[in-house]
């Protein structure tokens, strides 16, 4: 009998045993568990990074027109960037930096202008004869004209050379002096490149008010005479009339012919008519009579 209570007692001590082995297993396999808990610092993590990268979303630029006011911070950042392409192009091509960096501001409006938007166009060179590149339309003395499109502004600045340096009627621009940009921009105009009579002007005045002949004596080697001028660098335009009293319009960046004859119901050759005019230049500030 005591033999038997025994043998009872070890079977009962083994059977705890294994009971108490069995919940120690038990708590060692849920530890796993606790471990994925503890990620969620990592998931976190994840999620900052993904904040991060969306404030890092380049802003939207809001496309400009050619009647879009520059002031002179605006040009003097367009001059930073382009001037050793300027630079490079008066040494391998023989133009004046100080040149190429004016028309460039003009004709682009220091690159706000629609062309060098919508087709890296600093020049407002049109399509001619034999371009085969790409191309957009755009109103200018006609509606909808063909004019060159670039895959980068240098492309057009490389261009703007060549079309210079490969047509004869430039031939005489290349016998002036290269420091000598008043020459060259009343050349520019002799040789047909802009309509506009005042253009010589605004060229010399963009280069003496920026002071753009210091990269001639750059690539030249010479000194140069900073000039100063008590002048405004950029100022609002007058609100643009939709009609007026007097029967005249007075000209505001951007406009042609061509723009002011459908604002007022008209044609080129009317408007011309109307002020004996024998070309379509025009320039800001003019008085048109349209009626």
């Amino acid at each position: 009998m005591f033999k038997k209570i025994l043998f009872l007692l070890a079977i009962a001590t083994l059977v705890s045993c294994g009971s108490s082995k069995s919940s120690r297993s038990k708590k060692t396999a849920y530890k796993p568990k606790k471990t994925v808990v503890t990620r969620k610092p990592t998931a976190s993590k994840t999620s900052s990074s993904k904040s991060n990268s969306s404030n890092d979303r380049t802003t939207e630029v809001i496309e400009s027109t050619s009647r879009t006011v520059v002031y002179s911070d605006v040009v003097n950042n367009y001059v930073a960037q382009f001037k050793d392409i300027a630079k490079g192009n008066m040494k391998q091509y023989g133009i004046p930096a100080s040149i190429i960096l004016a028309q460039g501001i003009l004709e682009s409006g220091a690159g706000s202008g629609t062309l060098s938007k919508n087709a890296n166009n600093h020049f407002g060179i049109k399509c001619h004869t034999g371009w085969e590149g790409e191309s957009v339309r755009h109103d200018d003395d006609a509606s909808q004209e063909c004019f060159r499109k670039y895959k980068d502004p240098a492309e057009s600045y490389r261009d703007h050379a060549e079309f210079l340096t490969g047509r004869s009627r430039y031939a005489n621009l290349f016998k002036l002096e290269k420091g000598d940009y008043e020459a060259w921009a009343k050349g520019l105009k002799a040789a047909g490149y802009a309509t506009d009579p005042k253009y010589p002007d605004k060229l010399i005045s963009y280069i003496e008010r920026y002071n753009l002949h210091q990269y001639d004596a750059e690539v030249l080697g010479t000194n140069y005479t900073p000039i100063t001028k008590s002048q405004p660098i950029a100022s609002a335009p007058k609100p643009r009339p939709t009609s007026s009293g007097e029967g005249y319009y007075e000209v505001s960046k951007g406009d042609t012919l061509y723009s002011i004859s459908k604002r007022f119901g008209t044609t080129v050759d009317d408007l011309k008519r109307l002020n004996n005019m024998s070309d379509n230049a025009i320039s800001i500030g003019q008085s048109i009579k349209v009626k």
